[in-house]
């Protein structure tokens, strides 16, 4: 079979380092039964060892050669293959309990992690390989400069653990970043939540959208309707100071 050349346009940079591949299937730990979803298989190199382990398995590939790759390659009764862009697919027609895994492109992660979001209550769990830094800001703590919009998002939805990092030669082509492994959980049922999730969203990224600037500026808007005090945020706190509880607080507030 012609040798598959990566493309751009599709942030391909296929796996192809055994010892990286070995830690990331035992991370995933996957059980036969299981009902696990890989994004982005490329050249399989997560795709065979995880169908080693798995009854079965369905991949969602952008890439048609790439897609006809894997339909001849493994039978349909083991491997089920969606040919779409992620972001397109519909996780919740897939059925509930998936364990979601994969290589992300990282011209679409944060895109495709906000989406994901919406699936949660579908998925047990997610381990994906992205950009280092994007994971830095996933996992980072309030006052840090990694903490960012998507940290709030994300924690507001999973319990998130930085696994290990990926250097560029395992890849070919080999990336310009360095890459890292995060699992992602999604919290349950009884998790703290804000009463208005699209309220929420706003405060968040209206906070963010100017950073360097104290938090009574930002939000000037509704600065006014917002008890600071009693939610104990200073007067000079910005938002890379207010935790994930706190920023539910301001958005609640504007409703009560």
């Amino acid at each position: 079979m012609a040798q598959h050349q990566a493309r751009k346009r599709f942030g391909q940079n296929f796996l192809v380092d055994a010892s990286v591949i070995e830690s990331i299937v035992r991370a995933i730990a996957p059980m036969p039964a299981e009902r696990i979803v890989e994004i982005g298989p490329g050249l399989s190199a997560l795709t065979g060892p995880l169908l080693q382990a798995l009854d079965h398995l369905t991949v969602i590939e952008i890439d048609r050669d790439l897609a006809a790759r894997l339909r001849n390659r493994y039978p349909a009764g083991r491997l089920t293959v969606i040919e779409a862009d992620v972001l397109t697919v519909d996780f919740a027609t897939l059925g509930d309990g998936l364990r979601v895994v994969g290589n992300l492109p990282y011209n679409i992660s944060s895109p495709l992690l906000f989406q994901l979001m919406n699936y949660a209550d579908h998925i047990i769990d997610q381990h994906f390989m992205l950009q280092r830094e994007v994971i830095d800001r996933m996992v980072a703590a309030p006052g840090s400069s990694d903490y960012s919009r998507l940290t709030v998002m994300l924690q507001s939805r999973y319990r998130m653990e930085k696994l290990f990092d990926v250097p560029p030669e395992a890849f070919d082509p080999p990336p310009r970043v360095v890459s890292a492994i995060v699992r992602m959980v999604p919290l349950p049922a009884d998790r703290p939540r804000p009463q208005d999730q699209a309220l929420f969203e706003q405060v968040v990224t209206k906070a963010f959208g100017q950073r360097r600037k104290m938090l009574r500026r930002s939000l000037s808007d509704w600065s006014g309707r917002i008890r600071w005090d009693d939610l104990g945020i200073p007067e000079t706190a910005r938002a890379e100071d207010l935790s994930v509880a706190q920023f539910m607080a301001l958005a609640d507030s504007l409703i009560n």
